[in-house]
């Protein structure tokens, strides 16, 4: 949509200067994320470099930087070393072939990504991104962060421990790298303690100084060429035993089929892995077409991903989302359009072909560094827990949940944990709060069946509204009675009874056309009254009526359910609506339902939507003055609504 509108003079300047820049941070980090994967370093370049030529095409942001990131490069790198893990190949030396395997285990792998992807696109499914709320992404992230803190940690001390992988195995790495800390390589330790000082100070300084410096310093890239010169210079690998990069492939592997056998065995992770990587592309493209106006779809963002990563699998890559911190770099230094990611490629292209050969001394524990260095805005995501707990202690729990289960069961099975727990408790909160009733219809609504409806709502909330409201005058007029002959006075906390009459009338139906005397008190049903009236309780403070099977309303069925709520209304039930089809309001409309008393906004898309509104409310209320909060009844001639009362 954009290409064919695109303003040559004034973004492509624009377009090539964040080209270039994010260009540079997409080599470096191509490099590190390899190491999550456990593949050469070499094939994060590649990685770094095809996706982009096909969403550039396909994709509806403008602004992200697609290539690896960190959190789905290491749920790519556990599913590769569960397959293929060292003790498969035992022979001292035999890497060749180890690296071979894990790379044709990441590339099917990535290819299976994108066919899930392509699926979900044309099904139109985009929406499935929204069972992944806020805080279950906020704490699986976090644990992802921790994930590849521990699984770089060891690179960093160049310690040699085995790939542990599933539930516990972060806990295994971690007592084994201790284990083996005395082993430690001190250059190493230091080159990656310095990078991740530098690099954690400078991106501080870019953060704190972003509207005064025009373009981010790129603190990686320029750690990388001084690590990689010290050491050439210092031949820190013979002297010291450093470990290096060693060997960078110059030039393209050419194009290799996946191996499907390998489908099956896959199958599940590669299923979180597509939701995960498409969740995080989307969460980042909708923040900068907010920012900048423009629209994200969905479902093409599933198709292009998809798309990009079936063609990349088949060159060795592995699979592609966004960064965001290189992302935030491309739109920080001006980029207004994938011209610069296709920029971005080429910078990617010149390493590939050009520019391999003199990163080859590159320590790999300050790859490690500029990942561990990256991590920092996930793990600040820990202090949005505290506003989460005072917002709503539920979100919190989903939050930490996830996270501790991500960390010890690994994070397929973390999310899925999380994703199961979170749906718990929108279950659990559905379930009729105390107050609450939630009444579902089943069929459409007509002259035939409304008698029947009006018997199920008073089995469900276990009173009859019409009931309670004239007992309720009734005993209102005896309380006037008194407070006239000076045996009752109202107080602030409530009536002050002197003495109780007795209930001596009998019970009447009376004509609910009959306007009734205005009654000046406010009375507390709940609580004892001073007369001897047999008043029903009402449990219930609101009524949801589920119409998600309800398919038309026939104009008797329109003005009886109208009649319900303001039946409902005068004994302070609130009457709210949920699920209803599209054509449910345009049919309300047609029989006059609406007016100033019923109003459009008790009407929610979900019985969810309607429980948390009516939980706010309540939650309002309850900071309100208690006493003006009481049932109030004043004259009224029905259908109307009662009128606010003197607090007397």
């Amino acid at each position: 949509e954009w290409l064919p509108n695109y303003r040559v003079k004034e973004w492509l300047i624009s377009d090539i200067i964040s080209g270039l820049s994010t260009g540079l941070v997409a080599t470096l980090q191509g490099l590190a994320y390899a190491l999550l994967v456990a593949v050469p370093v070499g094939y994060g370049l590649y990685s770094a470099f095809f996706p982009i030529l096909t969403y550039f095409f396909l994709g509806t942001s403008r602004h992200i930087s697609v290539g690896p990131f960190p959190v789905v490069s290491l749920m790519v790198g556990s599913v590769v070393l569960s397959m293929a893990p060292d003790e498969n190949f035992l022979i001292e030396g035999n890497t060749e072939s180890r690296d071979a395997e894990r790379v044709l285990i990441a590339s099917t792998l990535t290819f299976l990504v994108g066919i899930l992807q392509v699926i979900f696109g044309v099904l139109q499914i985009g929406f499935i991104v929204r069972y992944l709320a806020d805080p279950l992404v906020g704490g699986f992230t976090t644990a992802a962060a921790f994930q590849v803190l521990v699984s770089q940690l060891k690179i960093v001390l160049n310690v040699s421990t085995k790939n542990y992988n599933g539930v516990l195995s972060i806990i295994y790495t971690l007592v084994e790298t201790f284990e083996k800390i005395g082993t430690t390589n001190i250059a190493d330790l230091i080159a990656g303690l310095l990078t991740i000082f530098v690099c954690m100070v400078v991106k501080e300084i870019n953060d704190r100084f972003k509207h005064k410096i025009p373009i981010p310093i790129p603190i990686e890239v320029i750690v990388t060429i001084v690590a990689t010169g010290i050491s050439y210079a210092a031949d820190l690998e013979k002297k010291y035993n450093a470990g290096i990069v060693k060997s960078i492939p110059r030039g393209f592997l050419p194009p290799a089929p996946p191996n499907v056998s390998l489908f099956s065995q896959m199958i599940a992770a590669s299923f979180s892995i597509a939701i995960v990587a498409y969740a995080i592309a989307v969460s980042v493209g909708k923040v900068y077409a907010t920012k900048y106006d423009y629209a994200i779809d969905g479902n093409q963002e599933f198709i292009a991903f998809g798309l990009s990563n079936i063609f990349s699998g088949a060159f060795s890559c592995f699979v592609a989302t966004t960064a965001l911190s290189r992302t935030a770099v491309q739109e920080s230094t001006g980029g207004k359009t994938q011209v610069a990611g296709i920029i971005s490629a080429g910078i990617v292209l010149i390493s590939i072909v050009a520019l391999g050969k003199l990163l080859e001394p590159l320590q790999k524990s300050v790859l490690a560094a500029v990942v561990i260095a990256n991590l920092k805005g996930m793990f600040m995501q820990v202090f949005d827990v505290p506003r989460l707990w005072r917002q709503n202690k539920v979100d919190a729990m989903i939050w930490v949940f996830t996270c501790i289960a991500s960390i010890i069961l690994g994070l397929d099975l973390g999310l899925l944990a999380g994703l199961l727990f979170g749906l718990l408790t929108v279950v659990l909160r559905v379930i009729e709060p105390e107050g609450v009733k939630i009444l579902k219809f089943s069929s459409p609504i007509f002259y035939a069946n409304i008698d029947g409806l009006k018997s199920s709502l008073k089995s469900t909330v276990g009173f009859d509204a019409v009931k309670v409201y004239n007992k309720r005058l009734k005993a209102l007029r005896k309380i006037q009675k008194l407070i006239k002959k000076g045996k009752l006075k109202a107080t602030k906390p409530g009536i002050n009874n002197e003495a109780f009459e007795t209930d001596e009338e009998p019970e009447d139906n009376q004509d609910l056309q009959v306007p009734t005397k205005e009654v000046e008190i406010q009375v507390d049903w709940n609580s004892e009254l001073p007369v001897k009236v047999n008043i029903p309780k009402v449990p219930i403070h609101s009524l949801i009526l589920d119409f998600g099977a309800v398919t038309f309303l026939d104009i008797v069925a329109v003005r009886s359910i109208k009649t319900i709520i303001k039946e409902f209304e005068r004994i302070d039930v609130r009457v709210y609506f949920a699920s209803y089809q599209d054509n449910l309001i345009s049919q309300l409309e047609r029989g006059a339902f609406f007016d100033d008393t019923v109003r459009k906004d008790i009407f929610f898309l979900t019985v969810h939507d309607a429980v948390l509104y009516i939980r706010n409310q309540m939650t309002y209320s309850d900071n309100q003055d208690p006493i003006f909060e009481k049932v109030r009844i004043s004259s009224s001639t029905f259908p109307f609504l009662p009128s606010s009362s003197t607090h007397t």
